[in-house]
């Protein structure tokens, strides 16, 4: 595997283990809001993204403008996945973009999306919810994907140049990434991109080692994967994601996984965890050093 040429544009070595701790979910429900403040200020993050079309996205602007210092991208986001609580586009109300179902909120799964949404109307779609955060007065760092949706051959282009048009960095995976699958990409499917992928980080865009999650899938002993996780980061670059949340009525109402965003939430509240991320020969780093890195 090559050195990330990142890291020395960043002034690390090439075989430096760093790691952007992210926070996804932002602004999806007042939980997230809340726990990415507490984070922050505990010291344990480094980054979020919040999702422009969901109900709190106003109270996420209004933490970022008041702490300006905070690193938030844009979770590009064309699906709404629960049952009894709902989004949709910020573009348009128009059925025939494809962006939504008989309701009226985005397809709640990828496949729908895949199926029905027009490229255009997602490019559109993409750049208006970048355009929105911009114009509440967040200092937009990046941009990611909602359950990895966006990156798909269909639309990949579009979440590629919404980006970098506005010079900001993706979540983007190097052809020799870890951890790919988690966005729905197998190891193997990633090859295909592998031309455009080495052109891309020819031209300066910075590009991932490593893609690692938090389980929402259970909340048993956060702490003890966490510290698993961290301590086998590979050389580079490493996006690691979790979805923190306090514990309140609308998140159980919410969430059938909320157990697990509380428990995601209290690990990274722990002392422990954060004697450990301190201890470990890791360097946590946000988006903004990206930023301006590519932009140097």
């Amino acid at each position: 595997m090559t050195p990330n040429p990142l890291l020395k544009k960043l002034g690390y070595s090439d075989t430096d283990r760093l790691v952007i701790i992210h926070t996804d979910d932002i602004g999806m429900c007042q939980a997230s809001v809340q726990a990415f403040k507490d984070l922050w200020a505990f010291g344990t993050i480094t980054s979020g993204a919040v999702m422009v079309p969901c109900p709190w996205f106003p109270a996420t602007a209004q933490m970022c403008r008041e702490n300006p210092e905070m690193d938030l991208g844009v979770h590009a986001t064309l699906n709404s996945e629960w049952e009894s609580y709902r989004w949709g586009p910020v573009s348009t109300r128009d059925q025939a973009s494809g962006l939504m179902d008989a309701q009226g909120y985005f397809h709640q799964w990828n496949e729908a999306v895949y199926q029905n949404a027009k490229p255009e109307a997602v490019e559109i779609e993409v750049n208006a919810q970048i355009e929105k955060a911009l114009a509440a007065g967040i200092d937009v760092t990046h941009v990611d994907s909602h359950m990895g949706t966006i990156i798909n051959p269909i639309f990949v282009q579009s979440y590629i140049q919404a980006a970098s048009s506005r010079l900001l960095p993706n979540m983007l995976p190097r052809i020799s990434a870890r951890g790919v699958e988690m966005m729905g990409i197998e190891a193997d499917g990633l090859q295909a991109y592998a031309p455009i992928m080495e052109q891309l980080e020819q031209q300066g865009i910075p590009m991932l080692d490593g893609l690692f999650s938090m389980p929402l899938e259970h909340a048993n002993d956060h702490i003890g994967v966490a510290k698993k996780i961290l301590g086998e980061l590979p050389s580079g670059i490493t996006h690691f994601i979790f979805h923190p949340s306090v514990d309140t009525p609308e998140l159980r109402a919410v969430c059938p996984d909320w157990p697990a965003r509380v428990a995601n939430y209290n690990a990274f509240m722990s002392d422990e965890l954060k004697k450990f991320i301190e201890s470990e020969n890791i360097k946590p780093i946000g988006y903004r050093q990206i930023k301006y890195a590519m932009r140097s």
